[in-house]
């Protein structure tokens, strides 16, 4: 379901990565633990724009939620998913910090 997933690199370091991502009408991710080699995983996803239907993000454990809009949470701990995509699009803007190398 990956194919039409539209990601575009806005920034790449070390420690920071930052993708404007579109998922589209039909696609879903199932659950998962994302891995990481070293450190601890933060991510900031900022939906900034919600599918008409479905495209839902669930999570385990959050640090932060703000309507679901803007979620901080620990992707290398707690399993998330988002559920299917019933209609239209969903623009996601994601911030991925990885402690790796910090002290």
């Amino acid at each position: 379901m990956t194919a039409n997933v539209k990601t575009r690199i806005l920034f790449h370091s070390r420690r920071l990565n930052i993708y404007l991502v579109r998922y589209p009408q039909g696609h879903k991710i199932v659950p998962h633990v994302d891995m990481v080699s070293a450190g601890r995983l933060f991510k900031l996803n900022c939906v900034l724009v919600k599918p008409k239907a479905g495209g839902e993000f669930l999570c385990e454990k959050h640090i932060f939620n703000l309507f679901g809009r803007v979620v901080l949470f620990r992707p290398d701990l707690h399993q998330h998913r988002v559920s299917t995509i019933e209609n239209g699009n969903r623009w996601l803007l994601s911030f991925a910090f990885n402690t790796q190398g910090t002290a």
